[in-house]
């Protein structure tokens, strides 16, 4: 079992910077860790992904503006957004899957999320 803690999120004005973070608890065996989003009235979608080994993942809304980074070490992923837009306002969760999990399926373990508005 894996218990993913999430943190960082808050309200940004448009333009802004925030960095999220993960840290994951517990004896479950984790190859890759990532954030998906899930605005009002839209389905769930993947924003990045990074695997035990450095491989990345991104969605192409956010190619460009966001860094998903990882430190093995301490269990803990880390995604740092720049150039923040409205339509980036969402609850962000962070995911984690085991070893033969791939950058785009597989998460079997999930955070509460945590709360990204992007306003003026």
């Amino acid at each position: 079992q894996v218990r993913l803690v999430e943190s960082g999120g808050g309200l940004v004005q448009p333009g802004g910077s925030l960095r999220l973070s993960c840290a994951a608890f517990g004896t479950g065996s984790i190859f890759v860790m990532g954030w998906y989003r899930q605005a009002p009235g839209k389905q769930r979608e993947l924003v990045a992904t990074i695997s035990r080994v450095g491989g990345t993942h991104y969605a192409d809304s956010v190619k460009g503006r966001f860094t998903i980074s990882r430190d093995n070490a301490k269990s803990t992923v880390y995604l740092s957004m720049n150039s923040l837009k409205p339509e980036d306002t969402a609850v962000y969760y962070c995911a984690a899957g085991p070893n033969g999990a791939s950058l785009r399926a597989g998460f079997d373990s999930w955070g509460r999320g945590t709360q990204v508005t992007v306003s003026s």
